[in-house]
């Protein structure tokens, strides 16, 4: 009897999508309207947050997918700040509860960027060119740049369906 072995290459394991890191202190909404003002998107509020540290953190995301070209184009916080509450002993007369807040990070490794926007398809580099100009010519945004994906340690992260 032959033994039949069927071999999957990892071109299914790897998503392709185009990574764009963004500095700015925009609330997350202004943020949506104004790229959906300069690069012609639709981007609204997701129903439910991102959650990665089940419970932990939620992270706001804006989504829209663009039927002409089947492409998902998604707006995703980096930071999540919590307030949790933390004994202090000082002394014996009176126990106090400080509030404490911490600060999580959707990639821990980009702690300085604000925002990911999160193309699920990969454009040539004119196209991405266009879309980085596009989103510089915004007077409240920083600075913004692409992020080469394959170089993301903690890229589960950005898995969001």
């Amino acid at each position: 009897m032959a033994v039949h072995k069927l071999v999957l290459d990892d071109a299914f394991d790897d998503a392709v999508f185009t990574l764009m890191a963004i500095h700015c202190r925009l609330e997350d909404y202004r943020l949506a309207y104004l790229l959906n003002k300069h690069l012609g998107t639709k981007l609204a509020r997701r129903k439910s947050d991102i959650d990665v540290n089940s419970g932990k953190t939620a992270y706001s995301i804006f989504e829209w997918e663009d039927e002409k070209q089947m492409i998902i184009w998604s707006l995703v916080s980096n930071i999540c700040r919590t307030e949790e509450l933390q004994k202090s002993n000082y002394g014996l007369l009176f126990n106090n509860q400080e509030k404490i807040t911490k600060i999580y990070y959707l990639l821990p490794e980009y702690k300085t960027v604000n925002y990911f926007l999160k193309i699920d398809s990969e454009f040539s580099f004119t196209k991405e060119k266009y879309i980085l100009d596009s989103i510089l010519s915004i007077p409240q945004i920083a600075t913004t740049y692409s992020i080469d994906s394959n170089q993301l340690k903690s890229k589960d992260n950005l898995i969001f369906n």
